[in-house]
């Protein structure tokens, strides 16, 4: 795991001009390999490739970047892990080939050689985001792994191409400077918490999709990023693994959980590979118990395990996951998160996040990668399963609003969202009973202007994105402009997917790379942890849409099926068997208190006003409505603190 960087300079001023840009650049990424430093420039200083180590495996030098072919012919800067490199690597050496090291880096680049670039990739599993070098086409070639797990940001500048594993290091090049604010793409980020790819946050500098490459020649400079994107090809899609699991079903159900559970081992099985101590993250839900029971059973040592305990219980899993570390004899640690450690947190997100981003639980997981680095270079976690088999408690949620929206007269929405909430609690105490039974504790008049918004939209699809969505960027932002579209809106999704299906499906191609990918990988790179995801081996998902539905949710709506009956193999229904926490802060409840007078501080009239890019009259409504307790704004007030201390942190957009 490390971080990378470069850039290729269309008016090249020479090796020693180039070397000295690129030294900050990977200086800046210091926190993603802290083991060791690399620099390759070309003779005329057109191509430059950084590189910074955390040594996972080969520690040697032989496994030191930038790495050249055997030929000469390729260099690279990589980020991440190849899994299951071993086989690739006895079959070259059965060809021929000689190994300098036992490198994963080494096994591509000679796979490369032998097979071209399209055919290593596709035959290599793994979390990746890499640059390449052919001397031979004078081409640089970009690619970034499957699922997204691993960034890569590429910008267009004057006469050059910058790239990264993270912003700062684009901004840390001297002829990046001053970068403008992409008005959609803040649009964009007030409506989900994060921009979605493939936009960023500056103008003309875009995120490489998953599951795609992008091949630009080093002696024709790109117009613009639009150009960029265009030239982009996908080597595998979401889309088209989930059409065709659904064309390739496994009917029987006890034959599909076992070729499942195979894949699954298989993919654990290769993330224990490492020449560095390994944990596992341990929350207490399916996910993680599960991928700490098998890690368990596949292991001589017992694993550590980790986790987080909130001082709020209703927020607390800690107990849960202690049971079962208890139960499977793991060596258990531990962090409680208090508000003061949350306070201290908070200050460093937007050096973490050098790109706004505003999952709370962005905290917790800075504060348990700290944890478990003190002890180990490497954790397994149990990212993913809430998307490949229906996990999220809004999938329920959402599918009781659609049916309510088949039951309910198109105007009442409509008056509902002019109401004010007062109004609507009334309203509520006498209208409850027409809501069904399961919704009738949930949704108050808190909450019921946000069902009106989501039931007065005419599809599924638009509801949904409604659901998600936290600010009206057209109400928030003073700047006229058109809404970006994004792959909730504007993906294809597979033909015969359910409404659940669809939900699952859009989540894996939007939310869950730009939203818990980028929160898990900067969070844990901050702290140079590397965090291994079996349930995202994209031979997992794939097997996973290839199960009958009852493997994966039940008919009254529980998820992960699968998880459950293979995780009751090696621990006790009793042990895991509950409603779904999910990794959780109570930031309403911080925001009125510990964070109370800092969050004033970022969201105070004057500032908002002086900025002049968000309503301050509707911040100093909503601000003042949480306060009160009339409302629960947590959320969306947390996305806009975040914001503002981005732009603080990189001086943009004031």
């Amino acid at each position: 795991m490390c971080g990378i960087a470069g850039f290729i300079d269309y008016r090249p001023k020479g090796k020693a001009s180039a070397s000295a840009a690129l030294q900050p650049m990977i200086d800046s990424l210091v926190h993603r390999g802290p083991d060791a430093d690399g620099v390759w420039v070309d003779d005329e200083g057109r191509v430059s490739l950084g590189h910074r180590r955390l040594a996972i495996i080969d520690l040697s030098e032989a496994g030191a970047q930038p790495m050249n072919s055997s030929s000469g012919r390729y260099s690279i800067v990589f980020n991440g892990e190849i899994f299951g490199f071993l086989d690739t690597r006895r079959k070259l050496a059965e060809a021929g080939v000689a190994f300098r090291g036992h490198s994963d880096t080494e096994v591509l680049l000679e796979a490369i050689e032998r097979e071209g670039i399209e055919t290593a990739i596709a035959n290599s599993p793994g979390m990746f985001a890499l640059a390449l070098y052919d001397r031979k086409t004078r081409e640089v070639t970009f690619v970034r792994d499957r699922l997204g797990k691993k960034p890569l940001y590429i910008g267009v500048g004057k006469d050059a191409l910058f790239f990264g594993s993270e912003l700062k290091a684009l901004l840390a090049h001297p002829g990046f400077s001053s970068p403008s604010l992409d008005q959609e793409s803040l649009g964009l980020y007030v409506r989900y918490g994060y921009v979605p790819s493939p936009r960023s946050i500056f103008e003309n500098v875009i995120k490489l999709p998953p599951g795609a490459c992008l091949t630009v020649s080093v002696d024709r400079a790109p117009a613009s990023s639009a150009e960029l994107l265009g030239m982009a090809k996908t080597y595998w899609t979401a889309h088209d693994t989930v059409a065709s699991g659904l064309k390739t079903r496994i009917a029987d159900e006890s034959q599909a959980l076992e070729a499942f559970e195979r894949v699954l081992d298989q993919a654990i099985q290769e993330r224990l590979v490492s020449d560095v101590p390994l944990g596992v993250f341990l929350s207490g839900g399916i996910d993680s118990s599960l991928i700490a029971a098998k890690t368990e059973a596949l292991t001589r040592e017992k694993p550590r395990t980790l986790t987080i305990r909130f001082g709020e219980d209703r927020f607390n899993e800690a107990d849960f996951a202690a049971d079962i570390a208890r139960h499977l004899g793991t060596q258990h640690l531990e962090l409680t998160l208090t508000p003061q450690a949350a306070l201290d947190a908070v200050q460093e997100m937007p050096d973490v996040f050098d790109e706004p981003l505003a999952d709370p639980s962005q905290l917790p997981t800075l504060l348990v990668s700290r944890l478990a680095r003190e002890h180990v270079t490497v954790v397994l976690s149990g990212d993913g399963g809430d998307e490949i088999l229906g996990g999220y408690g809004r999938y329920a949620m959402m599918l009781k609003m659609e049916r309510l929206a088949r039951r309910v007269p198109s105007f009442l929405p409509k008056l509902a969202n002019a109401a004010p909430t007062a109004l609507l609690d009334g309203g509520l105490r006498l209208a409850g009973r027409a809501l069904p039974q399961g919704m009738r504790e949930q949704v108050s008049g808190d909450r019921i202007g946000k069902l009106a918004e989501i039931l007065r939209h005419g599809s599924f699809r638009e509801r949904y994105r409604e659901f998600i969505s936290q600010w009206h960027p057209d109400d928030l932002l003073k700047a006229d402009f058109e809404e970006a579209g994004c792959a909730y809106g504007s993906a294809e999704v597979p033909a015969g997917l359910d409404h659940l299906a669809t939900l699952m499906y859009l989540d894996t191609v939007a939310y869950l790379p730009d939203d818990v990918l980028v929160k898990v990988d900067r969070a844990s790179m901050a702290s140079s942890l590397e965090v291994r995801s079996p349930l995202l081996d994209h031979r997992v998902l794939a097997m996973a849409w290839r199960m009958p539905e009852p493997l994966r949710v039940s008919s009254d709506g529980v998820g992960k099926i699968a998880l459950r009956r293979i995780l009751e193999k090696y621990v006790p229904r009793e042990l895991f068997d509950r409603p779904k926490q999910g990794f959780s802060v109570p930031i309403n409840d911080w925001l009125r208190g510990p964070l109370r007078e800092f969050a004033g501080d970022m969201l105070s009239s004057d500032r908002i006003s002086k900025a002049g890019l968000f309503d301050h009259r509707l911040v100093d409504r909503r601000w003042s409505e949480h306060q009160s307790g009339q409302r629960n704004w947590g959320q969306h007030l947390w996305t806009l603190i975040m914001f503002e201390m981005w732009r603080d942190r990189w001086g943009v957009g004031s």
